[in-house]
Order: C-alpha cells, then sequence, then structure tokens
C-alpha cells in the first residue's frame, strides 16, 4: 500500500505546508511517494526526496505547468494516482484550487479538511465550523483528501533519501491560459505558517487603526490577521481574514484584538498553542477560549503593549 502526497513548491524549494501533509500520509501507513510536478523544478524534486518519510518522487517536468495552473495539473495527478491508496494534498489555496478537480475527473468523493486519519480508510474531519467532528469511512479505491495543515507536526524537512522517477505529462491543455498574477510582498511571516500572528476585528473601527497592530507584529516577528468582520467592512484585504471561509492557523502565539469570538472565526484559529484576547467587553466570547484575557480597551491596550516591547 503507497499514498501519494501532491507537493506544493515554488520550483526551487517545498513549501511548509507539504510537509504536514506528508505527517498525514505516514499515518494512513504504507509508503509515501510525493508528486513535484511544475516547469524546471529538479531543485523542488532534490528537496523532496530529502523530507525524512519519504521512499520516492515523482518529477512531472513539463513547460505546460510553468504555473502550475490547476486545469493542467488535475490531469497530471489523475494519470499518477492509478494504483495509490490516497491522494493527499494540503487544504490550502493550492490543494482547494486543485484537488475538487482531481476528484470529479476520477469520479470520486473528496475527503476535506482531514483533521486526523485512524487507518483503515478511516479519517476525521470538523463540521459545523469545528464544533463537531465527523468519523468518516471510505469504500473508494482511491481517496482523494486534503489536510488540515494544522492537525498534524510536521515531518524533518532533512534526514531522507528518496529516489527521483521522471514521469512524462499529460500534454499542455486549452481550457485556460496564464495572464498574469499580482503577489502581495511582506517582510512579515505568511499567514498561515508565522508562528506569531496577531489579528483585528471590527472593534478596530477602521483600517489605519490596524497601523497599530503592524507595529507590534514588526516587534514579535508576527503576520497579521483579522475577522471576516473587519475584512467585510474594507479594513484590510481578503488575504487576512482568519475564519472558517479564510485561513485556519495554528501558531504558538494567537493575539486577538477587538474580536468578539464569532463561530466562524474560532473554527479558523481555535488550535492556537496559545490564545491571548483583548476586548472591552467581559463578555466577549473570544475569552472562552482565550489562555489569557485582558478587559481593556485596545487602544489603550495596543499602544503600552509596543511601548513594552521596546
Amino acid at each position: 500500500m503507497s499514498n501519494l502526497v501532491i507537493a506544493e513548491h515554488d520550483g526551487a524549494e517545498i513549501k511548509p505546508h507539504t510537509l504536514n501533509t506528508i505527517a498525514a500520509a505516514k499515518a494512513a501507513g504504507g509508503d509515501i511517494h510525493v508528486a513535484v510536478i511544475g516547469s524546471g523544478c529538479q531543485a523542488a524534486a532534490d528537496a523532496a526526496a530529502k523530507i525524512a518519510g519519504v521512499s520516492k518522487v515523482l518529477l512531472v517536468d513539463s513547460a505546460e505547468y510553468e504555473n502550475q495552473m490547476a486545469e493542467a495539473v488535475a490531469p497530471a495527478i489523475v494519470k499518477l494516482a492509478d494504483g495509490y491508496s490516497a491522494v493527499f494534498a494540503p487544504a490550502n489555496t493550492f490543494g482547494k484550487n486543485v484537488m475538487p478537480r482531481v476528484a470529479a475527473l476520477m469520479d470520486i468523493q473528496q475527503l476535506s479538511e482531514v483533521s486526523a486519519v485512524l487507518g483503515d480508510k478511516t479519517f476525521e474531519r470538523p463540521i459545523y465550523a469545528g464544533n463537531a467532528i465527523a468519523t468518516v469511512k471510505s469504500a473508494e479505491a482511491t481517496d482523494i483528501v486534503t489536510v488540515r495543515m494544522t492537525s498534524f507536526e510536521p515531518v524533518e524537512a532533512e534526514g531522507g533519501s528518496a529516489s527521483i522517477e521522471t514521469v512524462s505529462g499529460t500534454g499542455a491543455q486549452d481550457l485556460s491560459s496564464f495572464v498574469g498574477q499580482s503577489v502581495v510582498s511582506s517582510d512579515r511571516p505568511e499567514l498561515t505558517s508565522a508562528k506569531i500572528v496577531i489579528s483585528g476585528g471590527r472593534g478596530m473601527q477602521n483600517g489605519e487603526n490596524f497601523g497599530m497592530l503592524e507595529k507590534v507584529a514588526d516587534k514579535l516577528g508576527a503576520a497579521v490577521g483579522a475577522s471576516r468582520a473587519a475584512v467585510d467592512a474594507g479594513f484590510v484585504p481578503n488575504d487576512y481574514q482568519v475564519g472558517q471561509t479564510g485561513k485556519v492557523v495554528a501558531p504558538d502565539l494567537y493575539i486577538a484584538v477587538g474580536i468578539s469570538g464569532a463561530i466562524q472565526h474560532l473554527a479558523g484559529m481555535k488550535d492556537s498553542k496559545v490564545i491571548v484576547a483583548i476586548n472591552k467587553d467581559d463578555e466577549a466570547p473570544i475569552f472562552q477560549v482565550a489562555d489569557y484575557g485582558l478587559v481593556a480597551d485596545l487602544f489603550d491596550a495596543v499602544p503600552a503593549l509596543e511601548k513594552e516591547l521596546g
């Protein structure tokens, strides 16, 4: 029995979430193979071969995968999937874009946001905004699985010596073409992989006040997030959103500022190791999940915190 993990990469390096996904595949048992699909991505394949626990790397290196468009990558995964017990990918933007297409092409029901692997094709996944956990048993010959990265500790990026096998692609597709992309650059850590996250909610009142959080974030080496209420109000861009319909994070430290703690937001951050809440409403739901709570006006507390950090 073997499991296939679809690597997320930039052509040169393997993205950290792939390591969490490999941990999930490892829990399922059997050999672990990693697929690296792209153009000019030999360096990424070399990096994948060094990951602990990986026995083989499948390299699909062809021009049609230059921008890793889902319309091109999905058929390549379908070609590779034959004979595997399960195909795993992270439940992030990359995995959510590609894997449903793979499941549709294979006429297989996808298992999404898996948070635990119990073995024997049995998995756990959160439902009802994380308030309940469903145990599901698959009857498919090959399972198509996206993994909630925060539920699995990453495997070591070094220590392996897997073989690399080159596999041909499926040919160019004419369903879509790459026009361009606009990438937001920041010196701060990426939100879903940051060890410290400081997030603001509707209580921030406007986008300019998020500057207070950014100053604290820069001193802590933290990423900046937001609740859906703050995003919907136009305070910050969509890529800041943490929650059920945003990004799921589980940093070592999560600081919630002016966030009431709606169930949809809690679904995206309640697995954080330490949660600190700052809110002037002592009955805010966020305090029910917080390890430390400060009932105070954020416009007093945040500047004081920044000053204390030096």
